[in-house]
């Protein structure tokens, strides 16, 4: 197997700068693995690459499907890997660059065979995570797959939806499809290498970035994508955007200044589920603001 080089850490990391630098250097070529990046019009709050880093090094899969469009870790993985093909082929090499972690993983070990989403599962599911809030979700996992229910978030209605939706289509709980595959046999070498802060200063990067973001215009991004008929993509509920969106269904407070307390602090959040994931994971991690020899 080719090595494959995969830049990984939390949300304001600096992941997509650290990844240009490396693909001026040797030649690289940027594989996106971020489940918003990979799908159009959502823009301002993604943090996708601006015209000047995709001026310095080809991104891939930025822009790659439709808001509406089904997308998971499977079928992003089948995209990295044409990428991959591509890339190699004409002689550059390609870098992995991204937080949505299950992908990553989809892309090196390969997912376990579960069965295919049910969107009138995950309707059932919804609706009743809209009647009765997301715990009651989670508390229906707990009943039929206890070990899911117990790493999985509560509020993390994607993946309790998933789990639950799998035991449902088949009787087997995911965490057995997980350890029955066991993702034991890697399909690409891999090095982790991996961008983090200390705590305060990751707050603060993630506090300018979210004020930069609203300075850019979110707010106004995300009332055309709802008035576009985008309000129901899955993107729409990425941190950030879900919180833009339910201020302006609820009639809530659309000001600058309280928008973005209310995403810095679902930002932090979901930095600590980033790190919980990584922590299990071979990355080889750089100082902050480091430059690495690849």
């Amino acid at each position: 197997m080719k090595p494959l080089l995969v830049i990984v850490g939390p949300t304001a990391s600096g992941k997509t700068a650290l990844a240009v630098n490396v693909a001026e250097k040797i030649g690289g070529e940027v594989i996106s693995a971020d489940s918003v990046q990979v799908v159009r019009h959502f823009d301002v709050g993604s943090g996708k690459p601006n015209a000047e880093e995709r001026a310095r090094a080809p991104h891939h899969l930025v822009d790659a499907v439709d808001p509406l469009e089904p997308m998971d870790a499977a079928r992003w993985a089948q995209m990295a890997e044409a990428a991959i093909s591509d890339i190699r082929g004409r002689g550059r090499v390609p870098i992995v660059c991204g937080g949505t972690f299950l992908w990553v993983r989809a892309l090196v070990f390969g997912l376990a065979e579960a069965p295919p989403a049910d969107e009138t599962l995950r309707a059932e599911h919804r609706a009743l995570a809209d009647a009765e809030g997301r715990g009651a979700v989670h508390r229906r996992l707990a009943q039929v797959d206890a070990e899911s229910a117990a790493r999985l978030n509560p509020n993390d209605f994607v993946r309790v939806s998933r789990a639950l939706e799998v035991f449902e289509l088949t009787g087997v709980p995911l965490s057995r499809w997980h350890a029955d595959h066991g993702f034991k046999e890697p399909r690409h070498a891999a090095r982790l290498v991996g961008i983090d802060w200390p705590r305060p200063q990751l707050d603060a990067r993630i506090l300018t970035r979210t004020r930069a973001m609203l300075a850019a215009g979110w707010l106004e991004e995300v009332k055309r994508l709802i008035a576009a008929g985008y309000g129901d993509a899955r993107a729409m509920r990425s941190v950030g955007y879900r919180q833009i969106a339910e201020a302006l269904a609820s009639e809530g407070p659309t000001n600058d200044d309280e928008l973005g307390d209310r995403i810095y602090r679902a930002t932090r959040v979901f930095v600590r589920r980033q790190r919980t994931w990584l922590r299990d994971e071979p990355v080889e991690w750089l100082a902050p603001g480091a430059h690495p020899t690849v």
